[in-house]
């Protein structure tokens, strides 16, 4: 039986992975501890909260004591919790190393501390950096280009040499973008949909070829509880097996499903550190029985779907980023906001 702590929980992919493992009858507990940022959201776990197995707690992964008391109660950790969108890392990279380095740290000297049997760390494919050709291996070098991505390739560095140093079985899973319902609406495609579907236009980096791999929120969770049942210790997995695709053709597809036009499109001057191109091999968990199964298309259509049926969810939390960005890059938010997913 598993009983398993979920840090930010309350999350996009986070919820989502709850309320799949949820549906499991080998799940005797599960705990979400979530400090309940601008972007974590307890409305996203939704039906879970009825199930008795589910227990919510408000709290920080840098809070040691309150750690310490809830890894006491539990044999497994998934580790979602982190500060993600880059724009703000460019000018609060202070934030981002605290929590997603320090917290890591917290969590992890937690974990070997009360005997885990498996630590389960969330991360990105932005930690190989931009790539003009190739895919990268869970062998590659870590090439971070943005303080956000820094951040993460440290925090994995930090999780993993808990293993190397001390045993604790820790596996590391890099996703590509994930998108789907109930995503925070400052990432790009929330962004760009609520954008058309309230009349503005959205706007296109560049020329708008950056690539990026489109990976459902579904099918990384199956992924990650593929990795918490079977991963190897000490191994690093990544997630991907989506789409590619450039910003344009991205915007092609929204635009269609909102039925709107390239009127409705504005190209803006191309993001500081913009990396041009993400790409992994994926192999590695291919092996272990992994398969996406959400189709592009169909994935895009249901989301925005989501979005258009509840405007009550996502207006008042874009307001709220909006507010929250810092003073420096709040007079550019429409730029800002068009951004990497995680």
């Amino acid at each position: 039986m598993y009983e398993v702590l979920v840090t930010g929980g309350a999350g996009f992919i986070g919820s989502r992975f709850i309320r799949r493992i949820l549906r499991r009858d080998d799940m005797s507990r599960v705990t979400v501890l979530d400090a309940l940022t601008y972007a974590g959201h307890p409305e996203n776990l939704g039906e879970a909260f009825l199930d008795p197995r589910l227990t919510f707690v408000h709290g920080n992964i840098l809070d040691g004591p309150l750690v310490d008391e809830l890894m006491a109660r539990h044999t497994a950790v998934v580790h979602f919790a982190a500060e993600s969108h880059v724009d703000r890392s460019l000018t609060t990279a202070d934030n981002f190393l605290t929590t997603n380095v320090l917290g890591t740290q917290t969590l992890a000297a937690s974990a070997g501390r009360h005997g885990i049997a498996k630590f389960v760390h969330v991360s990105t494919d932005e930690v190989y950096g931009s790539l003009a050709e190739g895919s990268a291996t869970e062998e590659d070098p870590v090439r971070p280009g943005v303080p956000y991505a820094a951040s993460k390739a440290a925090s994995d560095l930090v999780a993993l040499s808990h293993f190397q140093t001390y045993g604790l079985p820790v596996c590391v899973t890099r996703s590509s973008n994930n998108y789907g319902p109930h995503q925070f609406p400052e990432k790009v495609i929330p962004l760009f949909t609520t954008r058309l579907l309230t009349g503005e236009k959205l706007t296109l980096h560049g020329q708008g070829q950056h690539v990026r791999n489109w990976l459902h929120v579904a099918d990384n969770c199956a992924g990650i509880e593929l990795v918490l049942r079977d991963g190897n210790p000490g191994e690093v997995y990544n997630l991907a097996g989506g789409t590619d695709l450039t910003g344009r053709e991205l915007a092609a597809k929204l635009l269609a499903l909102c039925g709107k036009g390239w009127d409705s499109v504005a190209y803006i001057p191309d993001r500081q550190a913009n990396d041009l191109r993400y790409s992994m091999v994926w192999d590695k968990i291919a092996a272990l029985g992994f398969r996406p199964a959400r189709d592009l298309d169909e994935g895009l259509a249901e989301t925005v779907d989501w979005y258009r049926r509840h405007p009550d969810r996502w207006a008042p939390l874009l307001r709220s980023a909006r507010a929250s960005l810092p003073p420096t890059t709040r007079v550019t938010a429409t730029a800002a906001e068009a951004t990497h997913v995680h």
